[in-house]
């Protein structure tokens, strides 16, 4: 499958813009631009807006780590803002910190234009058979 066709796979990563760039077990990487659409009333973009954007990357990388015939579904989201995105492409970057039968939790770092972080994600995906 290739990154569009994963992408797809997702509707509403579509709507909001995600592009995915890398995929494997060992790293996903994405790209969402900033837009009015998914901005606060100051034209910042909405931290729900980044967290779906990290959320959907994470999925990817826990996706590629699944055992045949599994599926995922995030059960833990934590989120760590640490400065505003204004304009430009936010980046995400998902690897995996454990693989396990039941779990996988993936940390997701965002990046602004000038490489600097926008926040840290870790998640909690369930393995379902």
């Amino acid at each position: 499958m290739n990154l569009d066709e994963l992408i797809k796979l997702m509707p509403f990563a579509t709507q909001l813009g995600i592009t995915l760039d890398a995929a494997s077990p060992e790293e996903a990487r994405g790209r969402m631009t900033w837009a009015p659409q998914r901005c606060t009333a100051a034209n910042i973009m909405h931290g729900g807006a980044l967290m779906a954007f990290a959320d959907t990357v994470a999925a990817v990388n826990a996706f590629l780590n699944l055992p045949p015939g599994a599926t995922t579904s995030t059960i833990q989201s934590g989120t760590n803002f640490f400065r505003a995105v204004r304009s430009g492409t936010v980046t995400a970057v998902s690897q995996p910190l454990h693989v396990g039968r039941s779990t996988i939790v993936i940390r997701t770092d965002l990046h602004d234009d000038e490489l600097r972080t926008v926040a840290t994600i870790t998640q909690t995906q369930s393995v379902l058979a």
